[in-house]
């Protein structure tokens, strides 16, 4: 099979690239994170502006139609410039969300600003207790005046500090870890009721706690039919776990590049380390490493916007749990190469593999990802 972007693919990834390059530096990454946004607001108005947070939108919602493949351009030049902004969590999984679920008037509400960068969604789908099963929903809403009130708490919401929208699930009827009877909630982020806890992640973005304190929202917030967002949000999660293992494999790139580049300059009696065969033998594995997520992201990419069975869930988990495995392996062995150095926050590494470890534990570990695939491997 060719692999290979097209002309149009090419130009879109190398737009991206030309824009990481010119305005993310590493210094400039460490002030963006710092700042109360925690990511740059310029930078994200230039996405917009060029288009870049519509390309997964259709073209009557003023997007370019793209579809795995064009996503995944994008997330790995983003990957590559360890870049802050909030893609992942507005464009890919709130935008999808709201495509999906949402009905006309709620589209034409939401996706517009989506897709030109105007607006900002976030999306509330984890609990503290949810350990990455995103039907563990033990945040309730009831009927009430004609419209619902919601209560219950939501962890680690990238993004939500700033949000103008945000997608928060919730439990209409059931038990709390039961698929159905889940409902997803569009709410305006200065609805009452929201309380929030913002913090730095390890990895240099900014995430918060929610408590809904009885929050109270019309019928309009409801997204689809009342207790049938389970499958949808399992939907759009596999699209966010592809654009995760696109986003993975720049981070790896450069993680690879830097270790090369220290293992030819870092001298040691009178000679390169990287003349060394132990080392050498290390780089070798953590290129081949690099190559095998390479392979497993474009499977991922291929699948993203299929329709859902057991074969995409099977492809999915298997990428998931190779490329969090490649970059955990990767990321510690460029520390062993690089020594005391590869961990400090001065030094730009330490910061790729700390965006590596995460990216293992967004939306599923390897481990759960591999019980995951061996599930569906039974089931079948």
């Amino acid at each position: 099979m060719d692999f290979r972007l097209n002309e149009e693919q090419q130009m879109l990834q190398d737009t991206v690239a030309r824009l990481v390059r010119g305005e993310y530096s590493f210094e400039k990454r460490l002030e963006y994170s710092e700042s109360d946004a925690g990511f740059s607001v310029d930078f994200w108005k230039q996405l917009g502006e060029l288009g870049l947070t519509a390309v997964p939108f259709p073209e009557e919602l003023g997007g370019f139609g793209g579809g795995g493949v064009e996503v995944q351009s994008v997330m790995t030049e983003l990957g590559r410039g360890l870049c802050l902004e909030p893609y992942l969590q507005s464009v890919i999984l709130g935008g999808g969300l709201i495509s999906q679920a949402g009905n006309d008037s709620q589209k034409a509400a939401w996706l517009g600003g989506i897709a030109s960068g105007e607006l900002q969604a976030a999306v509330a789908l984890q609990e503290p207790q949810s350990f990455y099963n995103l039907n563990d929903v033990e945040t309730r809403a009831e009927k009430a005046d004609g419209g619902y009130v919601l209560n219950g708490r939501k962890a680690v919401v990238i993004g939500g500090h700033c949000a103008d929208v945000i997608l928060v699930s919730a439990r209409t009827s059931g038990d709390s870890r039961d698929a159905s009877g889940i409902s997803l909630f569009a709410l305006q982020a200065d609805t009452a009721g929201i309380e929030r806890r913002t913090y730095p992640t390890i990895d240099g973005f900014k995430g918060c706690d929610l408590t809904l304190n009885r929050v109270k929202v019309s019928d309009d917030a409801l997204l689809g039919e009342e207790g049938s967002a389970g499958g949808v949000i399992e939907y759009q999660s596999g699209r966010g776990i592809a654009a995760l293992c696109a986003e993975a494999v720049g981070v790896m790139e450069v993680a690879s590049e830097l270790t090369l580049d220290y293992l030819k300059q870092r001298r040691q009696f009178g000679v390169p380390i990287g003349k060394f065969q132990v080392l050498q033998h290390r780089m070798v594995d953590m290129m081949s490493e690099l190559e095998q997520a390479r392979s497993m992201a474009i499977l991922a990419a291929s699948v993203a916007d299929e329709e859902q069975n057991d074969e995409r869930r099977r492809i999915l988990a298997a990428a998931k749990n190779v490329i969090g495995r490649s970059g955990q392996f990767i990321s510690e062995q460029g520390i062993q190469s690089h020594g005391g150095i590869g961990m400090t926050w001065e030094y730009n590494f330490a910061h790729y593999a700390k965006r590596l470890i995460m990216i293992n534990h967004q939306l599923g570990d390897d481990d759960f990802h591999l019980e995951r695939y061996a599930s569906l491997l039974q089931a079948s």
